[in-house]
């Protein structure tokens, strides 16, 4: 197994397992590994990639950490420290129970600002953001959807969009990303108001 950390910036598929590879049990191993640096893994994908099997794992910085970094006025997000601490973590883990028979390539990622959503509390916490949804069977004619999280009970999510309303179970998601804010990140300017909307001098 080789390892590579990396500040990625990619969207992956929400595999529930990848060939006998159990990416869920994994992905909990995992954060329990690196709970102590203060950081969680959000998700994984485990499969070809540029020719080569390819582990990628998505980390963030859990909520204390967050804090205690914002304290002493350190950067708050994933930073490629993290990848490196975490990689060697994951390396380490991996090399002593050899949960993944063959070759493989280890990438260590932070989420990005197009963030993958793997579980139904990741789409809890972007409620009233908009994302991008493919779903494994059509809902109500459709596959793709794009909308705000405007709701998120247990397992079931509803997405509201300008197609329209839609809900489903996560059990029934292939894959899922936030949509960015260009506007608010600041990469892309500010609408121009419409003139119905200019006040009246």
């Amino acid at each position: 197994m080789e390892w590579a950390a990396r500040a990625l910036f990619l969207f992956l598929a929400n595999g529930k397992t990848a060939g006998n590879v159990d990416t869920n049990a994994l992905s909990q191993r995992f954060s329990d590994i690196v709970a102590e640096l203060g950081l969680e893994v959000l998700g994984m994908e485990f499969g070809p990639s540029d020719g080569q099997m390819t582990l990628r794992v998505y980390l963030d910085v859990l909520e204390a950490e967050r804090e205690r970094r914002k304290g002493a006025e350190l950067p708050v997000e994933v930073a490629v420290e993290d990848c490196e601490a975490a990689s060697r973590e994951f390396s380490a883990y991996l090399d002593v129970e050899d949960p993944i028979p063959g070759n493989y390539v280890l990438e260590v990622s932070s989420p990005g600002i197009d963030r993958p959503l793997f579980t139904a509390e990741q789409f809890a916490r972007v409620s009233g953001q908009e994302i991008k949804v493919l779903l494994k069977a059509p809902v109500d004619g459709r596959r793709r959807l794009k909308g705000n999280v405007v709701e998120v009970n247990g397992e079931h999510i509803v997405v509201e969009g300008e197609a329209g309303r839609f809900e489903f179970e996560h059990a029934d998601v292939e894959s899922a990303r936030v949509v960015p804010d260009w506007v608010a990140l600041g990469y892309a300017p500010q609408p121009k108001p419409t003139p119905g909307g200019k006040k009246p001098k």
